[in-house]
């Protein structure tokens, strides 16, 4: 069992690493290559992860400040609107 979970703790440690990897405000993206449309579901999908880490790191926002406009903006509220609204349907389900 203590070896299920050792590798379970690293498997998650590794994830979190890579999802991290392209948080908002970490310098990706300029002027001339705005964060567009995926971008924003991506960043949408972390935001949870991104409001934590943003805790230590100034420099990581919840929201791409250098971004397309209205498809940015579009993608960020669909990925978190599905995502936690999926949550709160899933919860639904398994009580009934």
């Amino acid at each position: 069992m203590n070896k299920k979970y050792l590798i379970l703790s690293i498997l998650i440690i590794i994830v979190l690493m890579i999802l991290t990897g392209c948080m908002p405000g970490n310098g990706k993206y300029t002027h001339k290559n705005p964060a567009g449309f995926l971008s924003g579901i991506w960043h949408g999908w972390i935001a949870p992860l991104s409001l934590i880490r943003s805790i230590f790191n100034p420099n990581i926002r919840i929201y791409e400040p250098i971004n397309t406009g209205w498809w940015y903006d579009f993608g960020f509220y669909m990925a978190i609107i599905s995502g936690f609204g999926g949550l709160s349907l899933s919860r639904k389900k398994s009580k009934d």
